[in-house]
């Protein structure tokens, strides 16, 4: 097979991303016969067919949609490694940070802090899914991901995993349900109703754990697996939530909720995960310098 050719891949990304060939050309100054022609040449490097026509409109193939995948994973590449190598030499450095969408705010902004407000130092945050974030950490557009989910074991990517911080986790609920008089855990438990997190979560399983061994059947009124979500709840007094008190940690400060209990042997790790590097950003080695462990050192996955 011929060597593709980047510009090649350049065109034929702009007429996916605009869906129609007119379009695409009068943006990118060509003309439509010599934009065609371009697609055509790139169709037979690969041996595929990229579109199919719709109407006015042109649709990828399935080839089309594996081609333009591959086509943003090189040119985020690229972007990345200018974006580095300018940065190695310049007064300003970039940090790009994924975190998966449920993951506490306050442990990201603990995790973060060193960095906020510097004046050389510019945070590109974005959340979303473990599948999309490690996708993007892969293609080297994040430079780390935060998580409180290891990654599967996979040969193809070495994952380098760093735990950050393991967090004691705790029944907590507004005073108004608390109450003045302290009641055990097991009392609280069988008597109130309960926000818990998501059945498929470590934290779910070790808190239905520690309710067998208790003897108790709670009662649930609510479940999620967003850290947001379970602070609203708890909030909005629907039950005690079993949550990191990390999460609530403006709540407690304010008086608003209170810790109840500790459950013993229950606890959330938090992560970043990254991947190794040629040019390693210095920025996130600082970070994880300031948050990790004495001695602590990450495990590849």
């Amino acid at each position: 097979m011929a060597a593709i050719n980047l510009h090649h891949l350049r065109l034929f990304r702009a007429v996916a991303l605009e869906g129609k060939l007119t379009q695409a050309a009068r943006q990118l100054n060509l003309s439509q016969s010599a934009l065609s022609s371009q697609i055509r040449t790139l169709e037979a490097t690969l041996g595929h067919e990229l579109f199919e026509r719709r109407g006015r409109s042109l649709a990828l193939t399935e080839a089309g949609r594996i081609a333009l995948d591959h086509a943003e994973a090189i040119f985020r590449t690229a972007e990345d490694l200018t974006a580095t190598l300018r940065e190695t030499g310049g007064n300003r450095r970039v940090l790009r940070v994924g975190a998966l969408a449920t993951l506490s705010r306050n442990f990201q902004m603990s995790f973060l802090r060193p960095l906020a407000g510097r004046g050389d130092v510019e945070l590109v945050l974005r959340s979303g899914s473990q599948g999309e974030l490690l996708k993007s950490l892969e293609a080297l557009s994040l430079d780390v991901v935060l998580t409180n989910l290891p990654p599967s074991r996979d040969g193809e990517t070495p994952w380098m995993v760093h735990s950050l911080a393991e967090q004691p986790v705790s029944l907590v609920g507004t005073p108004a349900r608390l109450g003045p008089s302290p009641r055990s855990l097991r009392a609280l438990l069988a008597a109130e109703p309960l926000v818990l997190p998501a059945v498929d979560t470590a934290l779910r399983a070790g808190f239905d754990a520690l309710a067998s061994r208790l003897g108790v059947v709670p009662t649930i009124v609510a479940a999620a697996d967003d850290m947001a979500m379970l602070r609203l709840l708890a909030r909005e007094d629907l039950g005690l939530a079993i949550l990191p008190p990390i999460v609530v940690r403006d709540e407690l400060a304010q008086g608003l909720l209170r810790e109840a209990a500790q459950l013993e042997g229950i606890s959330e790790t938090f992560l970043a995960v990254t991947v190794a590097r040629r040019f390693p950003n210095a920025l996130l080695q600082e970070l994880l310098s300031l948050a990790r462990p004495v001695g602590d050192r990450p495990r590849s996955a």
